[in-house]
């Protein structure tokens, strides 16, 4: 009874999601490289667009296993009530979403979609939910930004000491640089390869997916030691020196800044398609088990929402973190992605609930220390921890009310 009215809304709330995923998470992957100078805004919305797009399509979740992380166990709530709750989350998460990036804050979109689907089940049974899953998620609270911060800023002070430091620092760049190619080739690699492609087919073992990613990885240090070794420069003053020198991580933080936003596009559509897949395999008169596959068409429209908020309102969030947290250079900007994409890969293989927009912050604050903790700015940084706090809580209640309505209209 009125599931084709719910379907339909459905479909408008997961594109709505699928927006603000874009519209705050494009930062992720952007924000450094429009505060460096790497990208322009315009470019950097080209570039996120498409990058997304062919994540979210390409390699998205097409199966989502034990639906929005676990937190209730679909089988044991009545199916209109599951179909009236899964949308409840989705607006729910939407609308959180969309404050936050109102004030440019980046929260975590898959922490939302937790807080609303908590929402819901507490307003049905508080047994549902399942407790100890919330664990891991407030635990990621401290260890994805630490995490990021301590290796960005590990990755900083190499880059300060093998390059920035010496008298010609585009000659030693010339000797460190090919190894930081091999190093961002190889977490790239592995990022894509390593359970990355089991949703198109490939699906690999650690031992495989080292070997893979090995092999790009040294063709890429080749390469860039050929190429570094023709750069002809010559330096006119003091600063000359250093903007030669960040020209040329300019291209490095590029590519990193890509594979994130590819990563992202891969991994986050499924907090919009995911409850929506829900809804429509209960449409079609099917039981929902703690697996779902998601179709193409979901994916393509997970996708599509994603591109329409990194190029309407994507830039709020970017400005954030590329500008207001602490001064970006290209070698900073270049350690924060590195640093974020070695975080999020490291402990998603380990199954650990973190948040990239989590991480990508504490990678900024890490370079932002490495370079004198008096240029960081602590208020947006205060900020922002309170926005993460207020994720769940929040998405609960809205959730938790707007679950109250649906069940009088429908």
């Amino acid at each position: 009874m009125y599931t084709l009215p719910i379907l339909i809304i459905a479909i408008i709330a997961a594109i709505y999601m699928s927006w603000n995923i874009g519209a705050n998470d494009v930062a992720n992957s952007m924000g450094t490289s429009v505060g460096s100078g790497a990208l322009t805004l315009t470019k950097a919305v080209i570039v996120a667009g498409v990058f997304e797009f062919l994540g979210a399509f390409f390699v998205g979740k097409h199966v989502t296993t034990t639906i929005s992380k676990g937190i209730v166990n679909p089988v044991s709530i009545e199916p209109h009530l599951l179909m009236l709750g899964m949308l409840s989350a989705l607006i729910a998460a939407a609308l959180w979403v969309t404050i936050a990036t109102y004030f440019g804050l980046p929260v975590s979109t898959t922490h939302s979609i937790v807080g609303g689907v908590m929402g819901f089940a507490m307003i049905l049974d508080n047994r549902l939910i399942l407790w100890h899953k919330l664990i891991g998620i407030i635990g990621s609270w401290i260890i994805s930004p630490v995490s990021g911060a301590l290796i960005s800023y590990l990755i900083f002070l190499t880059i300060k000491k093998t390059i920035l430091s010496k008298t010609d620092p585009i000659k030693e760049a010339k000797k460190v640089i090919p190894f930081f190619i091999f190093f961002t080739t190889f977490i790239i690699s592995m990022s894509i390869i390593y359970k990355g492609l089991k949703n198109i087919g490939l699906n690999l073992c650690f031992k495989y997916s080292l070997l893979f990613s090995i092999i790009p990885a040294g063709i890429g240090m080749f390469i860039g030691h050929i190429l570094l070794s023709r750069y002809k420069y010559e330096y006119t003053d003091e600063e000359d020196k250093y903007n030669k020198l960040e020209n040329i991580f300019i291209y490095l933080q590029i590519i990193t800044a890509c594979s994130v936003a590819f990563a992202h596009g891969a991994n986050d559509v499924a907090n919009s398609t995911g409850p929506l897949v829900t809804i429509v395999e209960l449409y079609k008169g099917k039981s929902v088990s703690s697996k779902i596959i998601i179709p193409l068409w979901v994916l393509a429209l997970g996708g599509f929402g994603i591109v329409l908020g990194i190029s309407t309102w994507g830039y709020k969030v970017i400005h954030t973190i590329g500008e207001k947290i602490t001064e970006v250079t290209p070698t900073r900007g270049f350690s924060a992605e590195l640093a974020t994409a070695f975080t999020v890969l490291v402990f998603s293989k380990l199954g650990m609930p973190i948040s990239t927009s989590h991480v990508i912050v504490g990678s900024v604050l890490g370079v932002g220390i490495a370079g004198g903790f008096a240029t960081v700015n602590y208020k947006i940084i205060k900020n922002i921890i309170y926005s993460w706090i207020l994720t769940i809580p929040v998405a609960l209640l809205f959730s938790s009310g707007i679950f109250i309505l649906l069940r009088i209209i429908f």
